[in-house]
């Protein structure tokens, strides 16, 4: 587990090349640009022109306005060879930053808590040594700098505009920045590392009434409670014990008044798993429990459920590649992991199911 892993590490960088060393105080300064101008998904104006203006700078093609506010650079060696592409993820999320830096969110409201400026700054970072190293490989590399990753999701549309065409793309990599990893630490696994991603939303329909009076009454808030307990055991007892899955009620909204009985309820939860024989399960599985409970209970619902991110299921092949190159530079003593995955979810996983790549750590 992550969890056994030291947790305090020193950062030797001495096997990274010294070109690539020589940036980090770049990078650093644009990661903090970036973070005092967060932005949410699908209106990443001012991420888009700061990312537009370094590539023009650095006389890298590049394509704007991809999928509203994506971005795609093409560094072409000039030399035959395969297309790699390297994928980012740019937006911000709707939470008020509480940190005391200097270079907090100017942005209320809005803040960069997952680490896409991060990923943005690196592949920066990238597109700049592989323009001025054209001459260290061969072919083409396709960075996507891609939008709303936190909803309600970038990277469909960009494939659907083509991302992975004209140059076709051969493999796909990316990277997430990981806080439960030691500092220096490189996570990489083939096969899945982080789970699918879905939602559901259910009403409770029942019949209100006052609550001195409940035989008059079909209590939407006791049936939801008992939905809820019994959808607990889906896990427990309907998963094979050796797989993962997850089912969380996050939300549950009832009643107006302290002494009514309400006639509806609603509740909305995420539901987490790795393994693909779970997908059509788990929807229809919750259903049946749902429908049991309110026909116990003389009541009906309403049931909605839907499918957001798959799983990000790496490639063994690429896997091993992103390994082994982190395993010459990366010189920590918790070093390359593949104790790393996580029930959260990624919409890289849609770049993983058109071509094979590696997410990782």
């Amino acid at each position: 587990m992550v969890s056994t892993l030291p947790q305090k590490t020193n950062l030797e960088l001495s096997k990274v090349r010294l070109e690539i060393r020589n940036l980090q105080s770049q990078l650093v300064q644009w990661r903090r640009r970036l973070h005092q101008r967060p932005e949410l998904g699908f209106k990443e104006h001012l991420t888009a022109e700061f990312i537009a203006e370094k590539l023009q700078e650095w006389g890298i093609e590049h394509q704007t306005g991809v999928a509203q506010t994506g971005i795609v650079a093409i560094i072409d060696s000039g030399k035959p060879g395969p297309v790699l592409g390297i994928r980012a993820d740019i937006d911000a999320l709707p939470i008020y930053e509480l940190n005391d830096v200097p270079y907090r969110s100017l942005h209320e409201g809005i803040m960069h808590a997952c680490g896409h400026d991060g990923h943005t700054a690196i592949a920066l970072g990238v597109a700049n040594y592989l323009a001025n190293h054209r001459q260290n490989f061969n072919g083409k590399v396709k960075i996507i700098f891609q939008p709303a990753e936190e909803g309600p999701g970038g990277a469909v549309p960009m494939i659907r505009e083509g991302v992975l065409k004209n140059p076709d793309v051969e493999a796909i990599v990316g990277l997430h920045l990981w806080n439960n990893l030691p500092l220096g630490t490189v996570g990489v696994r083939s096969g899945p590392l982080m789970a699918a991603t879905e939602r559901f939303d259910c009403t409770i329909l029942g019949k209100g009434g006052h609550g001195a009076m409940p035989h008059q009454t079909i209590d939407s808030i006791l049936v939801g409670a008992h939905i809820i307990n019994a959808l607990q055991t889906v896990v427990a007892r309907n998963i094979d014990p050796l797989s993962s899955a997850v089912i969380t009620i996050g939300q549950f909204n009832a009643g107006r008044a302290y002494n009514v009985i309400a006639d509806t309820a609603r509740f909305s939860g995420t539901v987490r798993y790795f393994n693909l024989d779970y997908r059509d399960y788990l929807p229809e599985r919750i259903e049946q429990i749902i429908a049991g409970v309110c026909q116990s209970h003389g009541a009906s619902y309403e049931y909605n459920y839907n499918r957001l991110y798959p799983p990000v299921i790496n490639d063994e092949q690429i896997a091993s590649l992103v390994r082994s190159v982190a395993e010459t530079v990366v010189e920590t003593p918790a070093g390359v992991v593949p104790e790393c995955q996580t029930m959260g979810g990624e919409d890289m996983s849609f770049f993983l199911q058109e071509v094979p790549g590696c997410y990782f750590f």
